[in-house]
């Protein structure tokens, strides 16, 4: 088991910048494949950023150039630094944590992108 607790949302105005946390704990963090994840009011579930096991990361082309995913396996924590948010990017963020057979999510923290 995987627990996974989000912090850092808020509220910002257009052109701000956030850093989203997730903190795990439960297991061994540094064998996961950790993501953010978006989801908006009545739009789908979306990949903001992932960083697997070594290191590489992917972006959609939506955040590229204004997101950066990290991890520290010394503190079990995966970050999300957002930068030049758009109100486009509001949404609650999750944090995913899988690999084969095992797929968490933490509870979610709201972004607002507001003048």
């Amino acid at each position: 088991q995987v627990q996974l607790v989000e912090s850092g949302g808020g509220l910002v105005q257009p052109g701000g910048s956030l850093r989203l946390s997730c903190a795990a704990s439960g297991s061994i963090f540094s064998i996961y494949t950790m993501g953010w994840y978006r989801q908006a009011p009545g739009k789908q579930r979306e990949l903001a950023a992932v960083i697997i096991r070594g290191g590489s990361t992917y972006y959609p082309d939506s955040v590229k150039d204004r997101f950066t995913i990290s991890r520290d396996n010394a503190k079990n924590t995966v970050y999300l630094q957002m930068n030049s948010l758009k109100p486009e990017d509001t949404a609650v963020y999750y944090c995913n944590a899988r690999r084969p057979g095992y797929n968490y999510w933490g509870q979610g923290t709201q972004v607002t992108v507001s003048s």
